[in-house]
């Protein structure tokens, strides 16, 4: 029996939105499971359909990255409708000075027109009346370019924007393409490694019929800054109530923190640390590569229990994003057991190092708060068995990746997918 099956499938279900192969059932077993009613792909199929996604997946990256590279040629002064603006500008303005100059050339004719003195001859004012004709011709030509350059100058400025906003038009549909795809791909993994387990499990002779979701198994974090500085240490709390009517045995925690930098294509996961100790020691155990801690046996009907957590992020990570993960599962000792039916995610923002960002809120839950008001207190003991112990064998794990269109100023998102050791890797 593979407890850990049922916090993949809320991994899956809490953060993914199947665009593949919706056939695909919950692994999580209903009390009375419904009658078969649509056949399942097989897991060939389901391999040629994650196959397909991460080929559609890495095309969109590739386009993306083409879309990338036009919106930084675009935005140059060396780009072909650039230059050719810069020279209409240029043209423009030349002609809104060579008009100056022959206004100015009329005004002296006119005044010089009008200095001629009454003993002037024929010949003097009709020189000067030469010259203020000329003058206002040449003066109605300099207009006539200066008007022909700026419609010149206004129009290719037209064609520079009109094509650099289509070179970011195109990144933001090419950015838009690869969150769809990495949807698809997430959705497509998840459903060939759900696929894989439960044919495993059949193999096996192991059932789950025992393994239900819990949703009065409640797991819920206190006292996490919603932004923390690189180089500091946050410690806050995780709370796991049992808001059911009866004991829980062995119940077992499940936390995961990752991060990426602003981009979110650069995983930074390995700058941060978390950490653990019960309300009751002063001890502190790094988070085990199940993302597990240790089991809380017994939990009572309407009890709760308290984890200290500590969250070190490393002086050297970048400014970026971050999510800690919570979840639940339990064991009782007749072999009935079940989890979280959910996922539940506390997104906060990673500040560089030196950074001062006074008071900040805490993280706020991503799913539905638990109402676990009424609920008494228990001061739960830690068993020193983990979910190895119980004969499971499988390990599941949480990755988070984003994309974003950094030109654009887009934000970062986040998505998660299940990852699991060994073969089904």
């Amino acid at each position: 029996m593979k407890i850990r099956r049922i916090l993949a499938t809320a991994v899956v279900a809490a953060v993914t939105t199947p665009a593949v192969l919706l056939s695909v059932t919950p692994a999580l077993a209903d009390a009375k499971p419904a009658a078969q009613t649509q056949k399942k792909p097989s897991v060939a199929e389901l391999e040629k359909a994650a196959e397909a996604a991460k080929k559609a997946y890495d095309d969109a990256v590739a386009a993306e990255g083409v879309a990338y590279a036009a919106v930084e040629e675009a935005v140059t002064d060396t780009t072909p409708l650039a230059v050719a603006h810069a020279a209409a500008r240029k043209a423009a303005d030349d002609a809104d000075a060579a008009k100056t100059v022959a206004d100015e050339a009329v005004t002296a004719a006119e005044a010089a027109v009008e200095a001629l003195p009454e003993t002037a001859t024929e010949e003097e004012r009709t020189a000067a009346a030469t010259a203020l004709a000329e003058a206002q011709a040449a003066a109605a030509t300099a207009a006539e370019a200066k008007t022909t350059a700026d419609a010149e100058a206004k129009a290719a400025k037209k064609a520079l924007d009109d094509y650099r906003v289509a070179a970011f038009t195109e990144l933001n549909a090419a950015t838009e393409a690869t969150k769809k795809a990495l949807e698809d791909k997430t959705a497509a993994d998840a459903a060939l490694a759900k696929a894989k387990e439960e044919e495993e499990e059949a193999g096996g002779g192991e059932g789950d019929d025992t393994c239900v979701p819990e949703a009065d198994l409640t797991t819920v974090v206190t006292g996490l800054p919603s932004k923390v500085v690189a180089g500091t240490t946050v410690d806050f709390k995780l709370r796991v109530t049992n808001g059911t009517t009866t004991t829980m045995d062995r119940v077992f925690p499940f936390v995961y923190v990752h991060a990426t930098d602003k981009t979110g294509h650069k995983d930074i996961e390995n700058l941060l640390r978390l950490q653990w100790s019960s309300g009751s020691s002063s001890q502190w155990n790094t988070v085990d590569n199940e993302n597990y801690i240790r089991a809380i046996s017994p939990l009572k009907a309407g009890a709760h229990a308290d984890i200290k957590l500590r969250l070190s992020v490393d002086a050297a990570a970048p400014a970026g994003e971050g999510v800690t993960f919570v979840a639940g599962d339990y064991w009782n000792d007749n072999g009935a057991c079940g989890g979280s039916p959910k996922l539940t995610g506390y997104e906060f923002e990673i500040a560089p190092a030196g950074s001062k960002p006074g008071k900040v809120d805490d993280a706020k839950p991503g799913t539905t708060k638990p109402n676990t008001s009424g609920l008494t207190a228990q001061s739960g003991t830690l068993a020193t068995g983990s979910l190895a112990a119980t004969g499971t064998d499988a390990t599941s794990q949480l990755a988070l990746a984003s994309g974003a269109a950094v030109a654009l100023g887009a934000g970062a998102m986040f998505v998660v997918r299940r990852r699991r050791t060994g073969a089904d890797a």
